[in-house]
């Protein structure tokens, strides 16, 4: 994308890949490194992430939906896609003509699967462990749809599950122990891939024997509590210094007049707003210019938003919106969320700069 507007990311791609590398080096017990890559990469966008990923170790792409593997399918011909989402029946021949791999998330799906009679297709059976979003919970079942996909030579290259609260010991513990029992009476060796832990299960607790996969999400990006890893930094938002209004006691701004001067003030006007992703619920938090911090004051504006500055602030002024994992961690937690949700806001509007 050209930019004509200075508001940008910085995406920094060898962090990426040296962070790859640093968590499987460090998590060196599996054979399937999954790179969780939807949303954009969490907002980072681009396949060139996509690639530094791939190039720090990661041997299996994991999607949301097909359009995110279509995409990525045009550049990287030869790594495996799985698909974590529910791809429609009407689309099988696409996902076996660009080798992507979907998920069986019901006993249903996977005899409607069978009727369409297609070759070639490889899939994972999702377990639903206790999160009760997608996958299949009662035993009988489980082992239903492995014996129908396997007597029809689908390939069942995998079984998953997704832990939905990894904070909590007992919890997760009672996910794994039910993950378990519900593939008990499938063998083993003839499976590929069995995969549970995402970032934050990765990190706090142990590999079950049989299990040989793991899904990196976030943790790619620096979010981790483990800091032996040492990861770095991927991703800051910039934005400029428009404009600097002399501000009154008595004086309002922005819309609603939300914001009163309570005596003589700078406002800095920043080429950013809720189009770009920063939600108006940002009022009030604070962004950092030539590294020192100030607020953002009044209703934010779809493409721009008030900082209340001083003398040391000018025109032209670099505005960081985002600086570093632990500034968006602050962020996710002023506007009560996670800090996925903050990097996945961050819009398409917003051109990236990689380095």
């Amino acid at each position: 994308m050209e930019m004509y507007r200075d508001t940008y990311a910085k995406i920094y791609l060898n962090n990426i890949k040296n962070n790859v590398k640093k968590i499987i080096n460090f998590y060196n017990n599996y054979e399937y490194y999954f790179g969780v890559v939807k949303a954009d990469c969490y907002g980072h966008c681009d396949l060139a992430v996509v690639n530094s990923i791939i190039d720090g170790g990661c041997n299996y792409l994991a999607v949301a939906m097909l359009e995110e593997a279509l995409e990525i399918r045009k550049e990287n011909k030869d790594i495996p896609i799985l698909c974590l989402g529910v791809i429609s029946l009407e689309d099988l021949n696409v996902c076996v003509e660009n080798n992507i791999t979907i998920t069986i998330n019901s006993y249903e799906y996977a005899k409607e699967l069978v009727n369409k009679k297609i070759n070639n297709l490889k899939v994972h059976i999702k377990i639903n462990s206790g999160m009760n979003r997608l996958g299949i919970n009662n035993k009988d079942e489980v082992n239903n749809t492995y014996l129908l996909l396997k007597n029809n030579k689908i390939e069942v290259e995998g079984i998953y599950t997704h832990i939905y609260n990894a904070s909590d010991v007992k919890d997760t513990n009672e996910q794994f122990i039910k993950y378990e029992e519900l593939i008990k009476d499938i063998n083993k060796d003839e499976v590929k891939i069995f995969h549970i832990a995402a970032s934050e299960t990765l990190t706090n607790y142990n590999k079950i024997s049989f299990v040989n996969g793991c899904r990196l999400g976030i943790i790619m990006y620096g979010f981790t509590d483990n800091k032996d890893l040492c990861l770095e930094d991927t991703f800051s938002l910039h934005s400029k210094v428009i404009q600097i209004n002399e501000l009154h006691k008595g004086d309002k701004l922005g819309y609603g007049g939300r914001y009163i001067a309570k005596g003589d003030e700078k406002i800095a006007v920043v080429c950013i707003g809720y189009a770009d992703g920063v939600i108006r619920k940002n009022t009030g938090r604070y962004v950092y210019i030539n590294d020192n911090k100030y607020l953002i004051v009044g209703n934010i504006c779809m493409d721009m938003l008030f900082v209340k500055v001083d003398e040391k602030v000018n025109v032209n002024d670099d505005v960081v919106i985002l600086k570093d994992v632990e500034h968006i961690r602050e962020v996710a937690n002023y506007l009560d969320t996670i800090p996925y949700e903050v990097l996945c806001t961050i819009s398409k509007r917003v051109p990236r700069i990689y380095n």
